[in-house]
């Protein structure tokens, strides 16, 4: 959940004194909103959904990097907000600032490849310092260990070009590490220029596969390598002050991040969807720029040709123009690229995140179009299986969001769209056309979030009144948001589909309905996102940037966190691989499970199903089908492929890795977006693949209708 708080007027200068007492009861403010849980660091990410005009980098003036007062002014702030306000204060000592040296230097060197380990020594008198710069606002070491780095940046762009003029052997068995996060740091100038004479020999590799000439090689890498250097000098003492504070944050919590002024803005115009564009969340990560949301409704989810942890090396506009190498390009120059007008054509060159390293890229073309709100509602489908002899119909209600027309519901509009008004509608219509369905599947997955009042109200439609999800401030202080409608739109059967990326509201929901025994969870562990954030402007007029803290924390009516944990289904699917390397799981300072009071309410049904029953029928029949043994086998395939941190610079080797795992992959990765991506197939394509997931879900909710019908 997030909230910006706008009406507060705050000063020019604010003292700890002048921000709000009432922070903790923003829980019980009307716009009440649990967006995208996928926070990442540094808040550089960017919604390609929308069509921003950004300052150009170009235009980015080179100067001398030094803190400004406003950054000894904002880091006191900043200081005092985490301490008093922060969901999990943490001491800011000498182990605080251990931690946040290291996560500096990881923000802008995560893999080790341009600081040495003679830096490193150097600096290692400030490792216990950092705690001192946040109390005295003192950032002068923070500067001088970036301009380091800038130093080395530029010296390894010259280097790597003066590579290139001579010609590699790629008959010669050697590899490139290119995941260094474990690795030490580099012992010797011997050393770094051997780490980087493999990465340039990589680069060159990837090219020749990818069938470029000579020329185009040496042109694209020259390129590169240049905008590497120019970029880092154009680093801003602001960007420089985000790395650090959001180093303090991220040490902290990793839903806490500190916006600069320019990102303030960025981050405001991210909560926008209605510009133009392909419908997608971009962040930097070391040299690339990663796909880390697709957003439903928009082109890259309707083409199903993007994912989540693709990688974007090049953009062409129109079906003919040259794609450009946008590898080491700010983030905000590719947002320029991919940006453009509705009804033109973009092209992308794609490493896919799951295909193995060193695989070549892939090139598609997206036409660039709006993101209306229809195509992000509720939508409602039928599906058939056989049971017995016969044929069992259910009814699915995909589920992207939980949205709310908050200004339309403030202007009391008969006809504002909501989650809850849709999702009624859509059981109606389910219930009462073509002799009705034997039950509802409500389809979660891959749903980030959205309006708490609509989990809430959404939970009410399945029960009669009752707490749908408890919230814990930082004072300890616990309130409910509870369902006081008597009404239920639906008693049949129920089953809700959840995965990976099923989160916050998600959860909330899911958590609910599984606490009230009104229905059956189905799928995966969720994300395990259940923490409440607000966004705090640190001045009134913009220049000192903003902070997303957290405040508070979910917690289920059986007092149990959906925190970390996430919702554990009833019925767990086979495609549960690594679930503990996934969402909040994977997270560094995440906070940890915890619970309160149970709650006051009525269960819905007595007595839980046999769900080791369901769960054993469950697994004879996937075990018994092709389809979910190729799924299987293409998560297993991206397991490995996360797992691999070297890559043969050995021609033949690479282009018989390649060719190995090419076979059967079509198929394999034509399942999993089936199963994992933004939208449900399309009924009207016979060629669809079918959505093996949804189907298995139907026939678990038979079993459950059927064991029902056997203890009548």
């Amino acid at each position: 959940m997030q909230h910006h708080l706008s009406g507060l007027n705050l000063p020019e200068k604010i003292s700890l004194k002048q921000i709000p007492t009432r922070l903790a009861g923003l829980l019980n403010s009307a716009a009440r909103l649990v967006p995208d849980c996928f926070t990442r660091q540094f808040a550089n990410v960017l919604l390609l959904s929308a069509g921003v005009s950004f300052a150009s980098t170009a235009a980015a003036q080179e100067a001398a990097l030094a803190p400004t007062p406003e950054h000894e002014q904002a880091t006191a702030v900043i200081s005092q907000l985490m301490q008093r306000y922060h969901y999990k204060p943490v001491r800011v000592g000498n182990d605080l600032s251990e931690q946040i040296f290291d996560r500096f230097l990881e923000s802008f060197d995560p893999q080790k490849s341009f600081l040495r380990g003679s830096d490193i020594q150097e600096f290692e008198k400030y490792r216990r310092k950092f705690d001192d710069a946040l109390r005295n606002g003192r950032l002068e070491p923070v500067f001088e260990i970036f301009s380091r780095f800038r130093n080395r940046v530029e010296e390894r762009a010259e280097f790597a070009k003066n590579l290139l003029k001579r010609d590699f052997d790629f008959t010669i068995d050697e590899s490139y590490m290119f995941d260094r996060e474990d690795a030490q740091w580099v012992s010797s100038v011997a050393e770094h220029d051997e780490l980087w004479r493999k990465r340039v020999k990589n680069d060159v590799l990837s090219l020749r596969l990818a069938e470029q000439s000579e020329d185009e090689i040496l042109d694209t890498l020259t390129q590169r390598y240049e905008r590497m250097g120019r970029r880092v000098s154009q680093i801003s003492a602001n960007e420089v002050f985000q790395f650090f504070v959001n180093a303090y944050t991220l040490s902290v919590e990793p839903h806490t991040s500190y916006f600069s002024p320019r990102n303030s803005e960025n981050f405001r115009i991210n909560m926008s969807l209605s510009l133009e564009g392909i419908g997608a969340a971009l962040q930097t990560e070391d040299q690339y720029t990663v796909v880390r949301r697709v957003i439903t409704g928009g082109p890259a989810a309707l083409s199903k040709l993007v994912s989540v942890d693709d990688r974007i090396v090049g953009v062409g506009q129109g079906e003919d123009a040259e794609i450009v190498d946008v590898v080491s390009k700010p983030l905000a120059d590719v947002v320029d690229l991919i940006r453009g007008p509705k009804g033109s054509t973009v092209r992308l060159k794609l490493l896919p995140g799951a295909a193995p390293a060193g695989s070549p890229p892939k090139v598609i073309s997206l036409v660039r179009d709006k993101i209306k709100l229809e195509d992000q509602a509720a939508k409602s489908s039928v599906v058939e299986i056989p049971v017995g002899g016969e044929t069992r119909r259910f009814g699915v209600i995909d589920l992207p969001t939980f949205y709310l027309d908050s200004a339309g519901l403030a202007q009391n509009l008969p006809d504002y769209r909501s989650t809850t008004r849709d999702v009624r509608r859509l059981l109606e219509e389910l219930t009462t056309t073509d002799g009705g369905v034997d039950g509802i599947i409500m389809d979660l997955r891959g749903n980030s979030g959205g309006a708490l009042l609509e989990a809430t109200q959404l939970t009410g439609l399945f029960i009669e009144t009752g707490p749908v999800v408890q919230i814990r401030d930082a004072g300890g202080r616990v309130n409910l948001e509870e369902d006081t409608d008597p009404s239920v739109a639906y008693h049949g059967p129920l089953a809700v589909l959840v995965d990976r990326g099923s989160a916050s509201a998600s959860e909330i929901f899911a958590a609910a309905i599984q606490d009230y025994g009104r229905g059956i969870i189905l799928g995966e562990p969720t994300f395990g996102k259940g923490t409440v954030q607000s966004v705090v402007p640190l001045d009134r007029e913009g220049k000192l940037g903003q902070l997303k803290v957290t405040i508070a924390q979910f917690f289920r009516v059986n007092g149990e966190g959906t925190q970390f944990r996430g919702v554990v289904p009833d019925v767990m699917f086979p495609t549960s691989i690594d679930s503990d390397a996934q969402g909040e799981r994977s997270l560094d300072n995440a906070l940890p499970w915890a619970e309160v009071a149970e709650a006051d309410f009525e269960p819905w049904a007595e007595s839980k199903s046999n769900f080791s029953h369901l769960q054993f029928r469950h697994e004879s029949r996937y075990r018994a089908s092709d389809s979910f043994k190729l799924l299987i086998e293409e998560l297993e395939t991206q397991r490995e492929a996360r797992a691999q941190k070297s890559v043969s610079l050995l021609e033949s080797a690479r282009q018989a890795e390649f060719q190995a795992r090419s076979e059967g992959r079509e198929e394999r990765e034509e399942l999993f977006r089936s199963a994992f991506g933004a939208t449900n197939n399309d009924d009207d394509d016979e060629d669809a693949v079918p959505d093996i997931i949804l189907d298995e879900a139907a026939f678990v909710l038979s079993d459950v209708i059927a064991e029902a019908s056997k203890s009548r």
